[in-house]
């Protein structure tokens, strides 16, 4: 009977043994997708910043040329004048 609930014992040590490592590397394996979707996310975070810089430098270049052309056409109606 000793030997029953010692085995028994050892048994339960045993599946709670392999029940914290099957634990400790699932919570590795999130660990580690979740690092791999915040580098993801960061990556397209900074595709998208770049991308938005050069549409805002395309817009300022545009409204630029657009002050440049309406500064000209007013600097040659003050002349005609």
């Amino acid at each position: 009977m000793a030997s029953v609930k010692k085995s028994s014992e050892g048994l339960k040590g045993m599946s709670q043994s392999a029940a914290k490592g099957v634990t400790e590397t699932a919570v590795q394996a999130a660990q580690e997708a979740v690092q791999q979707v915040a580098e993801s996310s960061k990556e397209t975070a900074n595709t998208a910043a770049q991308e938005a810089s050069k549409q805002t430098q395309s817009a300022i270049g545009k409204a630029a040329d657009k002050a440049t052309e309406a500064i000209k056409e007013l600097g040659q109606k003050v002349e005609t004048k």
